[in-house]
Order: structure tokens, then C-alpha cells, then sequence
């Protein structure tokens, strides 16, 4: 069972498993009191004041202690962010790698405004924006009570955080930064006049673009039950 188990972690695309082991590691870490939450959120005067760098990370990686929420958000990490990667950025991790930095950067930047403390429910929201803008006929359903297209996925999850009583603000900066990337790489090159902006440096594709596992399984996009399920639209 160990090495099965093994099998599966190591099939599971690269940027997805370090960025879902270093979530999950660090909420670890905080339930056994080996750091704190105080160590971790986004402060930009300790930052920059104290040097403590870490925090541009770290609050990336902090969805709150183990409960609903904690897991909800993983399973929609690791569902998303593995399905953008072996879908449209399969065998380009690079391109991938870069979204990454750009939303992370972009994210930074708004966090010294938004006052929010912690960006890794943010980030989510906009993998899922950017998936969801990828794949627009795909039916969702969401709960058994809503059946809706893809593209407005991230707004039902907004709604979503509405009724449970919590700000909206970090899905409205999802949304935000998932559109900024989705036009500067899917709208504003197509555009008369457009080019391509986002560039990916060849160090990037030197690290990360490699040629393909033969025995590499894909995650399927039809989840068979469960709450969230996705089913084709046919095709005229």
C-alpha cells in the first residue's frame, strides 16, 4: 500500500504536488504548534521593515486550521490546479510555473491595499477563473441545486462565501487577477494589433519542460458523485 501510495503522489504533475504538499504541510505545522499563524500572514511593514521575506510566501500556503474550510479549499486546489496543468498547460510547466509568479506578484501588490491577510484562497479562485474561462461548456453542478456553465463557477463560489458570512474581497481578488491573466493570454494576442505579454524565460523551460512519463494518467474531468460534478456539453 506505501509504495501504491508513492505511485500516485509521484503521478501527480509537479507544480500541483509541491504547491498541495506545502499547504498541507503547513497547516500541519501549525496544528502541532510547531509555528504559528502570526509567523505566516501577509504583513508588508515586517516585510519590508524586518526582512521577514518569508511571509510572500507563507500566506499563500495558510487556509485556516483543519476543518470544513481547510479541506474544502485543498480539494478545489488540487482538483483545479491539476486539471489547468495536465490540461492546457500540459508539457508547458513553464508557462505554467510562470501564471504562478504573476498571480502571486500581482496578488502582492493588491494585498498591500486590500488588507487581507492571508492569499492562498485568492490564488485558488484564480486557477479556478482561469480554468473555468478555458473550458467554457462544461456543466457544473453545484450541490444538487445549481446547474450552471463553467465560466461562472467562480461567482456561484463568491455567492457561496456570501451566505456562510465572509468577505467577499478575497474572491473578488481571484477574479480579478484570473481575468488579468486570462486577457493578457488568451484575449489581448488575439486582438488586432495584440501580441503575446507574458513571456517565459528559457531557464523557466530549461528547469521544467521535459518530455512526457509514458505511464503518466491524467486526472479525469468527469467526477463521477460528489458534490461539484462536470459533465461535457455535446457539441452541435
Amino acid at each position: 500500500m506505501a509504495h501504491s501510495f508513492t505511485q500516485e503522489y509521484f503521478q501527480i504533475p509537479v507544480v500541483t504536488r509541491a504547491y498541495t504538499t506545502a499547504c498541507v504541510l503547513t497547516t500541519a505545522a501549525v496544528q502541532l504548534e510547531v509555528i504559528t499563524p502570526f509567523q505566516l500572514y501577509f504583513n508588508p511593514d515586517l516585510i519590508i521593515r524586518r526582512y521577514q521575506i518569508w511571509r510572500l510566501i507563507t500566506s499563500f500556503l495558510f487556509f485556516g486550521s483543519l476543518g470544513f474550510s481547510f479541506v474544502f479549499n485543498i480539494i478545489f486546489l488540487y482538483r483545479y490546479c491539476r486539471m489547468l496543468e495536465e490540461g492546457c498547460f500540459r508539457g508547458r510547466t513553464a508557462d505554467f510555473v510562470v501564471m504562478f509568479l504573476f498571480g502571486g506578484i500581482v496578488m502582492t501588490l493588491f494585498g498591500l491595499f486590500a488588507n487581507v491577510f492571508f492569499l492562498g484562497q485568492a490564488f485558488i479562485i484564480m486557477l479556478v477563473y482561469v480554468w473555468s474561462r478555458r473550458h467554457p461548456l462544461v456543466r457544473m453542478n453545484f450541490f444538487g441545486l445549481l446547474n450552471f456553465q463553467a465560466p461562472f463557477l467562480p461567482w456561484v463560489l463568491m455567492g457561496f462565501s456570501l451566505l456562510l458570512g465572509n468577505s467577499i474581497v478575497v474572491d473578488l481578488l481571484g477574479i480579478s487577477v484570473g481575468h488579468m491573466y486570462y486577457f493578457l493570454e488568451d484575449v489581448f494576442p488575439n486582438q488586432p494589433g495584440g501580441r503575446k505579454l507574458l513571456m517565459t524565460p528559457e531557464l523557466l523551460r530549461t528547469m521544467f519542460d521535459r518530455p512526457e512519463d509514458p505511464d503518466y494518467r491524467p486526472l479525469q474531468e468527469q467526477q463521477q458523485g460528489g458534490d461539484l460534478q462536470q459533465d461535457e456539453e455535446p457539441h452541435n
